[in-house]
């Protein structure tokens, strides 16, 4: 069974001048080197916001980054199944916005990397029982404290939308090729702040649909949302294996999708890593099948 009182003592320890209690009025202190606080979101629900922000926390911890991810989908809640972490939850971000308990009691640690730490959202409470400026105080603390700030912003554009990207710097939109997608993404865009860095990865790319003209492009979205491109997820069964397992897609050899998740992970470190098209292999196997007489006839 875990130990949860040893994982809180071993969470990042808070610089000097920065509480583990949420205090609005609290003096400044010593300037303290704030990490890059990030929201995921489209708009739209079921394009993949969860598993991305799961798995490029994930990636970044691998690269020796220190993150925390947060669930700001209250009311719900999903980022502790996706990361295998839901039995382990026991307080969430409610209870240290109103001050029931500190910042180290709620986070979780991931099982396998010791960098990397969750913040449950509520599951029995409303989206409109969190102050804003309270949750932005939540998160500035939680860049003093860690390199990357993920937050999993919930579907739709009301209070649960404001919550989570009133501490973000950057956004990442999230979108899968589909018109009803595009749209909510585009709304999206509209309503983030101006001073906001937007970067769009496109989930869920078929090259063969796409080679059909059954499914949009990545340049047909980006026409539209006209953003930098951040990175191109291709759709696979091996993110419903890893959704059920409860285990981050990157960890499973072989996956495409991972290694594009990990991709992406490096392109937020400034690394200049190429996005690969996902060219439709199929017309390639139906030749050599054909070649080897194992077509239909």
């Amino acid at each position: 069974m875990p130990d949860l009182e040893r994982d809180v003592q071993d969470a990042p320890a808070a610089p000097a001048g920065a509480s583990s209690q949420l205090q609005l009025d609290a003096p400044s202190a010593a300037p303290v080197k704030l990490g890059r606080s990030i929201v995921v979101t489209s708009g739209k629900g079921g394009v993949g916001k969860t598993t991305t922000t799961a798995n490029l926390g994930t990636a970044l911890a691998d690269a020796g980054r220190s993150v925390v991810v947060v669930d700001a989908d209250v009311g719900l809640r999903n980022l502790d199944v996706v990361l295998g972490l839901e039995n382990r939850v026991s307080k969430h971000l409610l209870d240290v916005i109103e001050e029931k308990c500190s910042l180290d009691d709620a986070l979780v640690r991931d099982r396998v990397r010791r960098n990397l730490l969750l913040m449950p959202a509520a599951q029995n409470r409303e989206k409109d029982d969190v102050p804003e400026e309270k949750m932005a105080l939540l998160v500035r603390q939680l860049q003093e404290r860690f390199e990357f700030v993920l937050i999993d912003c919930p579907a739709g554009i009301e209070q649960g939308f404001r919550n989570a990207v009133v501490g973000a710097q950057e956004a990442i939109v999230v979108t899968t090729p589909e018109v009803s997608a595009v749209r909510d993404a585009d709304r999206v865009i509209g309503l983030l702040p101006r001073n906001i860095e937007l970067k769009l990865v496109v989930n869920r790319v078929r090259p063969a649909m796409v080679k059909k003209g059954t499914m949009m492009s990545v340049a047909d979205v980006n026409a539209i949302l006209r953003l930098d491109l951040l990175g191109v997820v291709p759709d696979e069964r091996e993110i419903i294996i890893a959704t059920n397992r409860g285990t981050p897609v990157i960890d499973i050899e072989g996956s495409e999708t991972g290694a594009a998740f990990r991709r992406i992970a490096r392109r937020m470190l400034g690394e200049d890593v190429p996005i690969p098209s996902f060219e439709d292999k199929s017309n390639f196997v139906t030749r050599i099948m054909s070649t080897l007489g194992l077509g239909r006839s």
